[in-house]
Formats: structure tokens, sequence, C-alpha cells
């Protein structure tokens, strides 16, 4: 009996079809790129303070109802407090000049009663300055890039499902239309809570259509082409997009209408239905045949290839495979059912934790970073494709232990070392936080293709899906680690690269992959050397698996 890629062989691996695919999947991600990180702008903090009501008060007291505290060494304008209105009306009133005559240690303070007045010299308009995500109401503003997350985190659940069942296609344009949607319907809130309900919705629809392009992509492409797709090309396309955000933001410095922008590259994508069949293998798995066989003639006239008489006569879906083996399910209890796969999942998941918060603590923080925001975005954008290029030859060249204990020390040393650099040489400080963000980059790509080889294939699935759920709570948690910096200006950078250095010690302890077949069943897994195994020395090695996408 043929296998599926044996079956359509002779369509070739890099066909015209092929090339299309490829292309658009790839692009297809850039307004991925541009709506995962527009929060980093549309919910930027804003320097404010006490917004003070036209009331008839001398220069000298209206210099000095707001009062003064020390901010990173520096003396700046308090945020959430100012000296009473009524008593420094009646000061005013008797002709007592603050400091002179009145000791301002002596005047009560309150809270801003009146609302706060916002800086413009950087942004026209955030959430921040919209809904007044400031003082008490200050943790709503990382709270929103966590419901974002949370809707991530909900969406990679569910989105696979519907793909199974309704079709890689349909969900990708349908998922990609609501994205967009939602990103404009966003802008009309009349509330945080509405907005941050609009935003859990956007974070669904954007991981599912994420899914469903990244899945289409591989189930059509084969061989070294499906590999290049899922390492370089839709990592670059999300790269290409976060890099274009870079660009609006500086043009665009109002939160509505940079949701209006950004939305519109989405829409533009629409116009794949027509360009782009549906799954052939997916048909398969649902007993599609016909149409299956039916796609597949099309791709092999618009190939310029003759098609044989019978394609899938003798195919045997995976359905009908299943069988005729063994009735044995596996669940997440597997992953820590014996001593072995348990060390290796408690590792596996501290790195993977490691890696996601500190990757997208990294791309949300670059707004507050010393240089000006937006080339700082850029620049995190950018750092990410040679990222992830090294990772690809790394893949094929290097054994995976050394390189992830490689990339977790490199990524932390860069983020300690941060705080040593004085003010007065920041482009310093952000190109260690840009090699940090690079090394984490890799990092993330690696730890897919790890995780996999690691598993036998029983529980392979299960234990990537279960990892990247680990992953996805980390991207949760990370918006509330930069809240950190009001008691340490770097202590998120000092926790991230804490958190590195466990983790690159930890994986010390994992065993290595390179250069060994995959294990097809748990005993073998478990008679593989796990603690104190060797470096292999093997020049012959496997190719790397398809790496899954990379921002689940």
């Amino acid at each position: 009996m043929k296998t599926y890629e044996e079956s359509i062989a002779f369509l070739g691996r890099w066909g015209r079809l092929q090339k299309i695919v490829f292309f658009l999947l790839s692009v297809s991600f850039v307004p991925n790129g541009l709506c995962v990180f527009s929060i980093v702008f549309a919910g930027a903090k804003m320097r404010h303070h006490c917004l003070i009501p036209e009331v008839d008060l001398t220069e000298e007291w209206l210099n000095a109802i707001i009062p003064k505290e020390v901010v990173d060494g520096g003396q700046e304008l308090s945020r959430c407090s100012r000296y009473r209105l009524d008593v420094v009306r009646n000061l005013s009133a008797q002709g007592l000049v603050p400091g002179r005559d009145v000791n301002l240690t002596d005047v009560e303070q309150e809270g801003c009663l009146d609302g706060w007045s916002y800086s413009r010299d950087v942004y026209q308009s955030t959430i921040v300055s919209e809904f007044d995500l400031v003082c008490s109401e200050q943790w709503k503003q990382p709270f929103t890039s966590t419901v974002f997350f949370l809707g991530v985190l909900f969406g990679s659940f569910v989105s696979g499902q519907i793909s199974d069942r309704f079709g890689r296609k349909p969900v990708l344009i349908a998922c990609m239309i609501a994205q967009e949607l939602f990103n404009i319907v966003q802008s009309f809130s009349p509330t945080w809570t509405v907005f941050c309900i609009l935003y859990f919705i956007t974070g669904f629809s954007h991981t599912s259509n994420y899914i469903a392009a990244f899945v289409l992509g591989a189930e059509i492409l084969t061989g070294h082409v499906r590999v290049l797709f899922s390492s370089v090309g839709i990592n670059c396309g999300f790269a290409i997009g976060y890099m274009s955000l870079s660009l609006f933001a500086y043009f665009i410095r109002d939160w509505k209408h940079l949701l209006y922008a950004t939305s519109v590259p989405g829409l533009v994508f629409i116009p794949i239905w027509w360009l782009i069949p549906e799954s052939p293998r997916w048909l398969l798995s649902v007993g599609r045949v016909d149409e299956a066989e039916a796609t597949v003639r099309k791709i092999a006239k618009f190939n310029k290839v003759d098609a044989p008489l019978l394609i899938f006569n003798d195919f045997i879906t995976k359905d009908q495979e299943t069988k005729t083996l063994p009735n044995k399910h596996y669940n997440v209890f597997h992953l820590v059912k014996t001593r072995t796969i348990r060390d290796t999942t408690i590792i596996v998941c501290v790195v993977w934790f490691s890696i996601r918060i500190g990757y997208y603590g990294l791309s949300l923080n670059t707004s507050q970073l010393h240089a000006d925001p937006y080339i700082s975005s850029f620049l995190s954008a950018v750092v990410e494709i040679p990222a992830y290029v090294c990772m690809w030859l790394a893949l094929k060249y290097m054994t995976r232990r050394v390189t992830v204990i490689c990339i977790l020390v490199t990524g932390s040393l860069s983020l300690f070392f941060i705080q040593l650099v004085p003010q007065s040489v920041s482009y310093i400080a952000v190109a260690l936080e840009m090699l940090g963000k690079f090394a984490i980059t890799a990092g993330t790509a690696l730890m897919y293709v790890y995780t996999a080889e690691l598993y036998p294939t029983s529980i392979r699935n299960t234990a990537t899906g279960t990892c990247s759920t680990v992953a996805r709570v980390g991207s949760c948690i990370a918006p509330f680690v930069l809240s950190l910096s009001v008691y340490y200006k770097y202590l998120p950078h000092v926790t991230f690269g804490t958190m590195g250095i466990v983790s690159a010690f930890a994986a010390f302890f994992l065993p290595e992959t390179f250069g060994q077949s995959l294990p097809q069943t748990i005993q073998e897994m478990r008679k593989r050397e796990s603690i104190n195994c060797s470096f292999t020395t093997s020049k012959k090695h496997s190719p790397p698996l398809a790496i899954l996408e990379t921002r689940l």
C-alpha cells in the first residue's frame, strides 16, 4: 500500500502550485505579526499627572500643586496625587508662597479627583488615556495583554477540533476575517471591559487562523519544502508583520486609527480562498476520496504534469490503519507515569515556560526601553529573522542539548548586564536586550523540534500540546512580570534572566536526541539514557522534524 506522499509524488515538491502555496501562506502570517503586538503601542503607558481644573491660583501654587517624587534616581511630578485643592486655594488667596511661607510637607494630599492630564509627546492616545488605566486602575494595563493571551490559550484548544471537522481552508479564512473585524470593532469600545471581551475574541481568532494556515501548508507541501515552510517561511512572515507594525505606529499615533490601519492587510488575503486548494490529506482523512483526487488532479494540471489514472485507489487512511492496530490510548497522565518520562516532562515544561515568558516579556517591553520605542520595536522584530535562520542551520548541524543551554545562557547573561549600562549609553542596553530577544526567539523554534524528538510517537502530540499549553501560561503572566519595574526598573530583566539560568541548568539533564532515531514507543523512550547521557558524537544525523508553529 502506498503512503499519501508516495501517491502524490508525481506532483513534485516545488511545482507552480507549491510555490504559490508557500508564498501566500507565508505572507498570510504578516497580519498576525501586526495583530499580536499592536498592544505595544495601542496600550502603551503615557506620562501623566493629576488634572488641575481652572481655579484661581497664583502661578507659584499652579507650579507647586503637584508633589514631586523620586523615580529611578530623578524627580518627577507625582502621577496619582496632588495637594488638596481647597487648602491650596485658601493659601493662595492669603498670598502665601509655597516653599517660603508654607512648608509643602505639611499640606495634606488627595487623589486625582478631576482626572488626569496625559503627555502627548510620544502618543496622541492609547487605551491607557482612553480608559484611565492608571493609579488604582493601573493593573488593568498589563491584564489587557493577558486577556489576549487567554484568548490564544482557549483558541489553541478549540481551533484544532474545528479545523479537523470543517476543513483547513474555511477555518483559515473565517478566522482571518474575524480577527481583522474584531480588531476594528475594538476601537469603538465604550468601556475597558468591552475592549477586553473583543480582545479575547481577537486572540482566539488569531491563533485559530495561525494554526489553520500552518497545518494547511504542512499538509500540502512535502519533504524539505515543508521543513523550510515550517521553520523559516511562516516565522519570517510573522516577523515582517511585526516589523511593519513599528512603521504603522510611527505615523499613526492614535490607538483607534492604528487598529484600523493594522486590520487592512488581513482583509487583503481573503482571495486566498480562490487561490489555494483544500488539503487533500484532510479530505482523505474524512473519507472524501473523490474530492481529494479531484483536487490533486487540478494541482497536477496547474503544475503541467500528467496524473495517473488512479491516484488513491490503494491508499489507506489513518483511521483505517488504526483499526488493525491494538486499541491503546494515551493521555497527559502518561507524561508523568514513570520517573524517566516525568523528569523529562518537568524539565521540558520549565524550559518552555521560561522561553515563552521571556519572548513575550521582551516583545511587549519594547516601548519602555531607553531608546525611541518605534526603533526599539523595529529592532525587536528584525532580530527574529536571523534567529530563525540560525536555528534552522543549528538543527541540521548541532546537538540539541548544547544548543538549548547556550541559547538560555546567552539570553540570560545579556539581560543581567542591562542594569549595568549607564543611562548615557542607552544604545548598549538596547543592543543587549536585542541579543536576549535573538537567543530566546531561536530557543522558541528549537524547543518544538526538541520536544517532538524526545517523546515517542504514541504521546508526541500530547507532549507537544501540553508543553505548548504551559508556554501559553507563561505568555499570560509576562505582562505582570513587566509591571515589577515599579519596584526596580530592571527587575523584569533580572526575573527573565534568572529563569533562563535555572532552565539552562535543568536542560543539562535532558537526553540528547541529535543523530538518534525517533522513539516509537514509551518503552523505547524509557531505555534511552536520560540524566547522565553523554553528548553524541555521531556525524550521521536525522533531518529535523517539521518545526511546529512557534507562537501557539
